[in-house]
């Protein structure tokens, strides 16, 4: 039986259109002008039958119909995509990884190489933001995240290990002041984001009342554990941060770590993918060599 497709032509302007809410990036990513793009949407929805966009001065929304063929055309479309990409690399080509800085900078980019040498054909691209993506929307294959959360809908979630916090600083911060002895001691340095939830809840791990100590300091704010590490081995305050991310300054001494008292407030790691592009071979090959990296050197 002979299938019944639109022009594909047609078809492609609307996914883009769909997915970006606007005609004119859509025309951007097709190297294609807005009239040209709002011609080939007009001929699909001739087909179709019935309106697929709202259109508003300065703004389309997709109407029922065009929802239910927007999330199946832009799976049409990814899985082209990825038969394509799967015939010309042999089921290899480039990993998109979107993860959070901390963990990006302070893990993955200290443990990537080994995932590399064991997959000499699959290239790997990696995003830092906070924000949580859309996999799907922004051509993402897998996502590590902090989170309370280790279910996602449509998202297969794989535990990686539990997030972890306790005060660290540099060797001559700490001596500044004739040494570290005791929780309290902390108190007599600058303490670097002060206003973060963890230093109440490790304080409150060892005995100390420090809320009043901590509300008179200056809450300056780095944004990432990443950034705020640096500032802790320059010998700027004291740090509340995971372990598992700073292991290397541990190691060279650049970091102390002066109490073994860990804190944790349920955020664990997770890995994320769709569910239903499990077993495509970049991220199947990722999440194996992750899970058994983890297992062989866990945080």
């Amino acid at each position: 039986m002979t299938m019944r497709l639109p022009p594909l032509s047609a078809l492609r302007a609307f996914e883009a259109a769909a997915r970006h809410l606007s005609f004119t990036r859509a025309a951007e990513e097709l190297a294609m002008t807005q009239a040209a793009v709002s011609y080939q949407i007009k001929i699909l929805e001739e087909r179709v039958g019935s309106a697929l966009f709202v259109r508003k001065p300065r703004q389309v929304l997709l109407t029922e119909t065009g929802q239910a063929l927007a999330i199946a055309s832009t799976d049409a479309f990814r899985k082209i995509a990825e038969a394509f990409e799967t015939a010309r690399t042999g089921g290899q080509g480039t990993l998109s990884i979107s993860t959070i800085p901390t963990f990006a900078a302070n893990w993955l980019a200290l443990h990537l190489g080994a995932f590399q040498m064991e997959n000499p054909r699959i290239a790997v691209r990696i995003e830092t933001s906070d924000a949580l993506v859309d996999l799907a929307r922004d051509n993402i294959d897998v996502a590590v995240r902090s989170s309370r959360v280790g279910e996602w809908a449509g998202l297969d979630a794989h535990f990686l290990f539990h997030e972890t916090f306790t005060p660290m600083l540099s060797p001559a911060l700490a001596a500044s002041i004739g040494g570290v002895r005791e929780p309290a001691d902390l108190l007599k340095l600058p303490i670097i984001d002060s206003g973060d939830r963890w230093w109440t809840t490790w304080f409150g791990l060892v005995g100390v009342d420090a809320a009043s100590a901590l509300d008179a300091r200056p809450r300056s704010q780095f944004g990432s554990q990443s950034y705020e590490g640096r500032a802790v081995v320059a010998g700027h305050g004291v740090g509340i941060l995971t372990p598992a991310m700073f292991s290397q300054e541990l190691a060279a001494g650049s970091l102390i770590q002066p109490f073994d008292i860990l804190g944790h407030d349920d955020h664990s790691y997770w890995l994320v993918h769709q569910s239903a592009r499990r077993n495509v071979p970049k991220i199947r090959a990722f999440r194996e060599w992750l899970l058994a990296e983890l297992a062989l050197s866990p945080p």
